[in-house]
């Protein structure tokens, strides 16, 4: 089984790219967000109640899916986001703003335990983290043509993101100070060369 790393933050703070950076040092096998092409995200954006639950339930059978083809590949994968943060943060906070009931976050908690019985936690967990206002003024320039969380939602992200992480097993938890503007990530990306070096 190979082994999966998954890089997490709140939105905006520069995921996919430090996806991107890393995966140019190695021959990984990488999952990104496709937020364009998920089929109920655009619906989700216009009717936030009626969509919610399919939108997901989707995204966490497509992150499961991501995950399961990763460990049955030879190589290491990387995850930008995936299935954890999809369930502890976006989940979640979708459900404290009233677009998911309780009885459709109950089915998507039953739905991500049931993967997370089928397939073992990421090796290891990425947190680039950014002061707040440095994450707000990514999140605001780069225009996605596409988004559901909003600027005024980021400090609630955050939060879910502090909790989420907080009971995280340190040795599989690696923080990343993405706080410089438009940053290179280069000591994040030795970071994680190291880990992998140490297998």
């Amino acid at each position: 089984m190979s082994n999966l790393i998954t890089i997490v933050g709140n939105s905006g703070v520069g995921k996919t790219t430090f996806t991107q950076q890393l995966c140019q040092q190695a021959d990984f096998v990488t999952g990104l967000e496709q937020h364009v092409e998920r089929p109920f995200q655009k619906l989700f954006s216009l009717d936030l109640h009626q969509y919610a639950l399919p939108n997901q339930i989707d995204y966490l059978l497509f992150r499961a899916e991501q995950e399961l083809a990763i460990r049955k590949s030879d190589a290491i994968g990387v995850l930008d986001g995936g299935l954890d943060q999809d369930f502890f943060v976006f989940t979640r906070h979708f459900y404290r703003k009233g677009y998911l009931t309780e009885g459709e976050f109950k089915l998507c908690e039953r739905f991500y335990l049931l993967w997370r019985e089928i397939l073992p936690p990421p090796d290891l967990i990425v947190r680039l983290a950014a002061p707040l206002d440095v994450i707000a003024r990514r999140y605001a320039r780069r225009n996605r043509s596409l988004e559901i969380a909003r600027l005024e939602d980021l400090a609630a992200l955050e939060a879910l993101l502090e909790e989420w992480l907080g009971n995280v097993p340190a040795t599989s938890l690696l923080t990343v100070d993405a706080s410089q503007d438009d940053p290179g990530y280069g000591e994040g990306v030795n970071q994680v060369m190291a880990w992998m070096r140490s297998l």
